[in-house]
């Protein structure tokens, strides 16, 4: 497994590697333990699994507040898909900075998104899966999420026209406007 750091501490690229012949490929994922060894101690309880059918749908930027916050590793099952993280720890060196990663079937990347981040991502390819880990239960009560547009974080989506969103998405609030979850 290949281990990348971003600018921002805590959200990592992990690469698998692929084993293939004509049939087509393996690849392991998710090692708990091997993620252990290389400082990534992190568990998972929860797997999802969505569709976005059409190219430019964004979804985010989501999070859960504490106490049932939750870090994700994100991967792309089809197609292909740009996915962001946002710092939102009040405090932190890094607050209000993002940073993108390409994500798609045939690169096989995945992100680690840590607790106290904003995700969001947009699709590049009609029908994208993606796929994703949570360590902790969805809480209907914690779910919350920030504008995709916010123009204090500045995400550069790399869209060509309007977004496909949700009415959830589309009426979020501004970071400046949430309350200091995560110090």
């Amino acid at each position: 497994m290949e281990i990348e750091q971003t600018s921002l501490p805590g959200v990592i690229i992990l690469t698998p590697r692929r084993f293939g012949d004509n049939r087509g490929f393996f690849s392991e994922s998710w090692n708990r333990q091997r993620m252990v060894c290389a400082g990534i101690d992190i568990d998972f309880v929860q797997d999802n699994h969505s569709v976005s059918r059409e190219v430019g749908t964004l979804r985010g930027l989501h999070f859960q507040t504490p106490p049932h916050a939750q870090a994700k590793l994100v991967r792309c099952g089809r197609g292909a898909l740009y996915d962001v993280a946002v710092d939102i720890r009040h405090g932190s060196p890094t607050f209000g900075q993002w940073v993108g990663v390409e994500l798609s079937f045939d690169n096989g990347k995945q992100v680690l998104i840590p607790e106290g981040f904003l995700h969001g991502f947009v699709t590049r390819a009609p029908d994208t899966e993606i796929v994703y880990k949570c360590s902790d239960y969805y809480a209907p009560d914690c779910d919350a999420a920030v504008r995709f547009d916010d123009p204090e974080i500045g995400i550069d989506w790399g869209l060509s026209g309007a977004p496909v969103l949700s009415d959830k998405d589309a009426a979020a609030p501004r970071l400046a406007d949430l309350p200091e979850y995560f110090m």
